[in-house]
């Protein structure tokens, strides 16, 4: 399939779309589907890189039980109109129009079952029917409003629009072509930016800890992971910078630095009682053996040295002894050296502050004709789906207006 045109950029169009991800290319499909003449430029050499790569591979497109609780925002009710308005079930109704078979992995996560391609492929085919046009490695030079409004410069030539669409994306994973660009142009015409930083991404540990845990990357358990305000159980991973998986991801959007992380290292049991039940039932087992039913040898080895207890039979042990060898076994506090940043962040959170925006139109309330959608905008998911759910229900909500 031909993805985009290279021919020469019309001289005006009544949308003109910054950036061809996930709420761009809704936004587009949405608009020219009313009828409006639709251009998308994308600074990239291919549209939708983030789509292509998420998910392992086959894009975790949405999420089953998407509402307004799984978003971070200085705003949390703003997102609850678009999400209202298109709900992931349309979505799925869209999925299943286009005959793209998906399963459901665990909580509510929806992925593809051949590949993030065919997501793409859905967009651009329903651009293509929207008459929308699509031109990738076209930079913006210079955003100028008019009268009326607006005059775009672009490596490619100029273009003039009545409706500006901002769907440039956060900072996260620059090799795909991120940039603080959206914000530039927030910037230009007086919107406030809610400060970024990386979210969704994996904590680094100092040299001392991972001197530690020297023999565990590539291991992973599940666990309960909480810092300030969040708490989530899902499936952590040790690795050779520090520490990954589910869990970590999600409890990183509530942490700062220097900030402690709390993990419940046996989330299905209670320790202290786990360990007194097997000692009536094998006082004669060692405590590393009994510990290898719940976890990998190396992780017990790792757990007995970092809580200093010494394996030895159960009934060795006194019964407060063995509560307290529980206790310090199942809970493990960790202060993160930082995160691996941008580089590897799924998300940024932060972004244009939605005060200035509407939530029903995604226009901005004091520029008219200018409208920001998806990760550009102050709003971010959690982890499984439900950014991209953010995309496609922003991206059509400014497509019905704009």
């Amino acid at each position: 399939m031909l993805e985009v045109s290279n021919s020469q950029l019309p001289d005006s169009v009544d949308v003109l779309v910054i950036g061809a991800g996930a709420a761009g290319l809704m936004c587009a499909a949405t608009a020219g589907q009313r009828g409006r003449s639709v251009l998308v430029l994308d600074h990239a050499n291919k549209v939708g890189k983030k789509i292509l790569m998420s998910g392992g591979g086959r894009c975790n497109f949405t999420n089953l039980y998407t509402s307004a609780e799984n978003f971070y925002s200085n705003n949390p009710h703003f997102c609850k109109s678009a999400l209202a308005r298109y709900s992931q079930w349309d979505f799925i109704a869209l999925i299943e129009k286009h005959g793209i078979a998906y399963h459901e992995k665990t909580l509510g996560q929806l992925f593809c079952d051949n590949k993030s391609r065919d997501i793409v492929d859905l967009l651009l085919a329903e651009c293509r029917v929207a008459k929308a046009q699509v031109r990738t490695r076209c930079s913006i030079a210079q955003v100028k409003a008019l009268g009326q409004g607006y005059r775009v410069e672009t490596n490619m030539g100029a273009v003039t629009c009545e409706s500006l669409v901002v769907a440039t994306g956060g900072l996260s994973i620059p090799t795909m072509g991120a940039s603080g660009y959206g914000y530039e142009v927030a910037r230009q015409f007086g919107l406030d930016i809610v400060p970024t930083r990386a979210a969704l991404v994996p904590f680094t540990q100092n040299k001392r800890q991972l001197e530690r845990q020297n023999t565990l990357p590539g291991t992973s358990l599940s666990v309960t992971a909480s810092c300030a305000e969040g708490s989530f159980h899902e499936q952590m991973l040790f690795t050779h910078r520090g520490l990954s998986g589910p869990a970590v991801l999600q409890i990183s959007s509530h942490w700062r630095e220097g900030q402690t992380v709390k993990f419940d290292l046996a989330p299905e049991e209670n320790l202290a009682e786990w360990l007194q039940l097997r000692r009536q039932q094998s006082p004669d087992s060692h405590l590393h053996s009994v510990l290898a039913e719940i976890w990998s040898k190396k992780l017990v080895q790792f757990f007995l040295q970092r809580a200093q207890i010494s394996s030895r039979p159960l009934k060795q042990f006194g019964e407060i002894e063995l509560r307290q060898a529980g206790d310090k076994l199942q809970h493990w506090k960790l202060t993160p050296a930082g995160t691996e940043g941008y580089r590897t962040a799924e998300v940024t959170l932060g972004g244009v502050d939605t005060a200035q925006v509407s939530s029903r139109t995604m226009e901005c309330k004091t520029q008219r004709g200018l409208y920001f959608v998806g990760e550009v905008l102050d709003v971010t998911g959690w982890l499984g789906g439900f950014n991209f759910q953010w995309a496609w229900a922003s991206g059509h909500a400014a497509g019905e207006v704009a």
